[in-house]
């Protein structure tokens, strides 16, 4: 029952946010605070000091006290003053975002939000939120600030930021200013590698994880070469490293060059979606490794073989979006 109050009060709450500070979709940036866009109330601290001004009041008439008033006058004009200072600390901000970098699901995603103090003073005492996370900081004047803000990527897809809060309680802490925004700004949270997934499916075989080792001599031994940190550790001469040796790496006269093909349709059919995408992203990561030409076929999708970063990046995207509404995801190669 008290989980259903508090739901109910929470929807309650973001539909009266969405008809009071107009959220909607995101906004295209710069997002620029106006007058209109800045909110201010008193803090849960400005609430007691107003309560005890007011016993200071009531006891400065009835025993009627002129230095009572002056008091109670001088507090209350240095608290309206901060009203006019919290706002001008957020007026004429400018705010975009920045890049986000991928991140895998289970790890923390830190959005970048690039906050532009276009006045000749300085911003003090500021905080950016979103998502129930908060960044502290401080605009110089006149300079443009990356603020980080790190939120939690449980789920595979795209991480919208989402609703934001720039507020500040400078200069006494007895008023809260702020402004609620929705910045276009996400990041792409790629599926969770294997932690152990099988060796890579043979070039030109099936995609079953049965190892490499087990090929029928299409790959004949060549030689030996310097090992280099690329090098899978399958490959490093590991007899010669026991007899004292350095360490050296196999080289093979056919097969490495050959491509990979890492297939969802040739996964063992005990796997689900999400184990498949776990596996097939590991195979990714490792095949890039290993400096191996890789193609990546999903179901409706087949990218051609080819390697480097923009590649790697590519596959882990249509990983990542697989089953997922993105109306930006590529169609395929």
């Amino acid at each position: 029952m008290a989980r259903t109050a508090a739901s109910l009060a929470t929807r309650l709450r973001h539909a009266g946010e969405r008809w009071l500070f107009r959220i909607g979709a995101p906004e295209p940036a710069p997002i620029r605070l106006g007058q209109r866009r800045i909110y201010v109330l008193p803090s849960a601290a400005g609430v007691g000091f107003a309560l005890a001004l007011l016993v200071m009041l009531l006891a400065a008439i009835n025993y009627n006290l002129s230095l009572g008033y002056a008091l109670v006058f001088t507090l209350g004009g240095s608290a309206a003053a901060s009203i006019v200072h919290a706002f001008r600390n957020l007026y004429g901000l400018s705010i975009r975002p920045g890049r986000c970098t991928p991140v895998f699901a289970g790890e923390t995603a830190v959005f970048s939000l690039l906050i532009d103090n276009p006045a000749s003073r300085r911003r003090p005492a500021l905080r950016l939120g979103a998502q129930g996370q908060w960044s502290a900081f401080e605009l110089p004047a006149a300079e443009e600030t990356a603020v980080a803000l790190a939120c939690p990527a449980l789920r595979r897809g795209r991480l919208a930021l989402g609703r934001s809060v720039l507020e500040t309680r400078w200069p006494l802490g007895l008023i809260r200013a702020w402004s609620v925004f929705v910045p276009k700004a996400d990041c792409l949270v790629l599926p969770t590698p294997e932690a152990d997934p099988p060796p890579l499916p043979p070039a030109g075989g099936d995609a079953t994880g049965a190892s490499r080792d087990a090929r029928t001599g299409d790959e004949d031994f060549a030689g030996l070469r310097a090992h280099r940190s690329a090098d899978s550790p399958r490959h490093v001469a590991w007899k010669a490293v026991a007899r004292g040796g350095p360490m050296l790496t196999k080289e093979f006269a056919a097969g490495e060059g050959r491509e990979l093909l890492l297939d969802w349709d040739r996964l063992p059919a005990g796997l689900d979606a999400e184990r498949r995408l776990s596996r097939l992203t590991a195979w990714v990561l490792a095949a890039e490794r290993e400096g191996r030409r890789y193609a990546l076929a999903l179901p409706g999708i087949r990218i051609a073989a080819a390697t480097g970063r923009a590649h790697r990046e590519r596959c882990l995207r249509l990983l990542a979006l697989h089953g997922l509404p993105d109306p930006t995801a590529e169609d395929g190669a």
